[in-house]
């Protein structure tokens, strides 16, 4: 579907762009095959209206002619939509190819070197080599779930998508309708941001708990965009890492080497246990019921009431 949007609006963009006299309605639909595939007039002027609109925002300046008999045409002028020269130092071209280099192991790769190479033909200056490293540690953003090119592209059409997502704690994968809003990499793992309609809230996905397919929604938005979606600082407060205050918890000596991590205070107990005491934020109980059986938790009692329940939720399946 989006393909087929973007093969649209390309082949409309190169016939306002291509001809030297306004055309009309009319003319437009003959020569856009897609247009040729509409039910009724009425199906095609929405879905011209739309494109019309889309190409806009995209920044094509698309002038409204009346002619001499009063009819409506279209064209795009070639001078009014041509970039200015560009032009960057080497500080703004280290920068470009510093984040070509990021996204190197990323479906983008391509894209990404190929603007460069576009650039350099646009005039980038000889001397400078966006590719060139400038220090010892390279920085890289793997992408290997599935999930994140379908995503991407449904969040840059603004398009509801649905997937089945399996929770830390939960023993199958449910189904998930989302409006995607952003998409945001968090110490090596890709999270996706967006309105969840069946809980009517914002919530966050881990992309690599996402199974199956996903698979897009012809629908509109129905919530309002947030102008900033802040996905690392919802994800560490779900870990707990905006914790203020404290929680007791019993560990089996040689495990739980992550919460071993976190711990400002270790005491040995004998029989093969440790007490710990650890951060205590949104989101730890789902990380303890991680632990399993290894890990007890002492205090605070709704802390310990919460492991609990969630234990019971994955014993009945």
């Amino acid at each position: 579907m989006a393909i087929a949007k973007a093969e649209r609006l390309m082949n409309l963009a190169l016939c306002l762009l291509g001809t030297r006299r306004p055309l009309s309605k009319r003319e437009l639909r003959e020569s856009v095959e897609a247009y040729l595939e509409a039910g009724s007039d009425d199906s095609f002027n929405r879905m011209f209206e739309r494109d019309k609109d889309d190409l806009r925002e995209l920044g094509l300046v698309i002038e409204t002619v009346e002619s001499l008999d009063g009819e409506i045409g279209y064209l795009a002028r070639r001078d009014s939509n041509r970039l200015p020269p560009i032009t960057l130092d080497a500080e703004e071209a280290a920068a470009l190819g510093l984040a070509a280099k990021v996204w190197q192991q990323a479906r983008l790769a391509g894209a990404a070197s190929g603007a460069l190479q576009k650039l350099r033909a646009a005039g980038l200056p000889e001397d400078v080599d966006p590719y060139e490293a400038h220090g010892a540690l390279e920085p890289r953003i793997p992408v290997h779930e599935a999930a994140f090119e379908p995503l991407m592209l449904a969040l840059r059409d603004r398009r509801p998508v649905v997937f089945d997502y399996r929770k830390a704690t939960a023993a199958r994968p449910e189904p998930r309708l989302v409006e995607p809003w952003a998409l945001e990499c968090w110490r090596g793992h890709w999270y996706l941001a967006g309105f969840d309609r069946d809980r009517g809230a914002e919530r966050v996905f881990r992309l690599s708990r996402i199974t199956g397919k996903v698979r897009s929604r012809g629908t509109s938005f129905t919530a309002p965009v947030p102008d900033v979606v802040t996905v690392r600082e919802t994800v560490a407060s779900w870990a707990g890492e905006s914790a203020d205050r404290s929680a007791l918890i019993r560990l089996r000596a040689g495990a739980g080497y992550p919460l071993r991590a976190k711990a400002s205070a270790v005491r040995e107990l004998g029989n093969g246990w440790d007490e710990l005491e650890i951060p205590y934020g949104h989101g730890l109980d789902a990380w303890l019921v991680e632990f399993g059986p290894d890990v007890v938790v002492l205090e605070p009692a709704e802390l310990r009431a919460d492991v609990v329940d969630r234990l019971r939720a994955v014993a009945k399946g």
